[in-house]
């Protein structure tokens, strides 16, 4: 029996109370804050239309968290997500049946996304249709890099979400006086230090980085040899057009930790897709009927509510 007793875990009180306390800021930070404005109803059927495997959703979030992290970076955007399509039907056939039963026909439009109460989770992309978002997609990317890019993102399906990450953008943002710039960003260039613990943004981030997409780079001039430049077959390649020559700067790649969704959206590499009203309808500004244009003011006066 005391053999016994030894080999059996011993529950920290501390270990619990952390459980718990982790439990209940979770809860805090996701609730739904009462107001929420919307800028345009998302039209989904376009929406499904435009958008492709690889892009970027960002969305305004209506909960606590959003709040934080709109404030802390100064933006709209609060979440991101990785439109993956019909892949995990695709690539994963027990998931996909499970998905398939949850959704139905949404299943074959999924997002990958780090929630703070969740995880790394599959949401359809229907679920932000009465949210403001903007869909932002990769430059020119190549097609066996978007391979690589939804191979990994399903990969990262059941990994945690960093909350540490919530604590060190906030110390990012907080203007420190006394530290230099670079020294606040070493303190707590990782996070939580644990790969199986993300956050939103870091996590689509770490995707492209490991493509060597760029988001957001740190840029300085790059006097290096340009390949392609020199030589018959560097000529010859001009030729076909497929030279691969350098870009003239140098980049160095941003920790995705330090990555904000609003970093996507002002990135010089991601196109700003506009799939809501104006691509595929004749839109003329004179027709729009205003509130206080004086059609409304006219039928208000007929209707007698003015």
């Amino acid at each position: 029996m005391r053999s016994f007793s030894r080999s059996r875990p011993r529950l920290s009180p501390f270990a619990a109370l952390g459980r718990l306390l982790t439990g209940a800021l979770i809860r805090f930070l996701t609730k739904p804050v009462k107001q929420y404005q919307m800028k345009f109803p998302v039209d989904v059927a376009r929406l499904k239309r435009h958008i492709c495997k690889g892009d970027v959703v960002l969305v305004e979030g209506n909960e606590r968290i959003s709040e934080i992290i709109k404030y802390l970076t100064q933006s709209s955007w609060s979440h991101a997500a990785l439109y993956v399509g019909d892949e995990p039907l695709k690539r994963h056939a027990d998931r996909g049946r499970k998905l398939v039963e949850l959704y139905g026909a949404e299943a074959q439009h999924m997002l990958v996304e780090a929630l703070a109460e969740d995880g790394v989770v599959l949401a359809p992309l229907i679920k932000y249709q009465s949210f403001n978002i903007r869909v932002c997609r990769p430059y020119n990317l190549a097609r066996r890099d978007l391979e690589r890019l939804l191979e990994q993102a399903l990969a990262e399906v059941g990994h945690q979400y960093d909350l540490k990450n919530i604590l060190d953008l906030a110390r990012y943002f907080f203007p420190f006086t006394v530290l230099p710039r670079r020294w606040q960003r070493e303190a707590f260039n990782l996070g939580s230090g644990e790969p199986t613990r993300v956050m939103c943004s870091s996590m689509i981030a770490a995707l492209f980085r490991a493509i060597k997409f760029p988001v957001v780079p740190r840029v300085e001039p790059f006097d290096g040899p340009r390949e392609g430049r020199r030589g018959l077959r560097g000529s010859l390649r001009r030729l076909l057009g497929r030279a691969q020559a350098h870009e003239p700067w140098l980049f160095r790649a941003t920790p995705p930790t330090l990555i904000s969704p609003r970093d996507f959206d002002l990135s010089p590499y991601f196109e700003i897709v506009k799939f809501n009203i104006v691509e595929e309808s004749k839109f003329d500004y004179r027709r729009i009927a205003w509130a206080d244009g004086p059609e409304v003011d006219a039928k208000a006066k007929t209707n007698g509510t003015a």
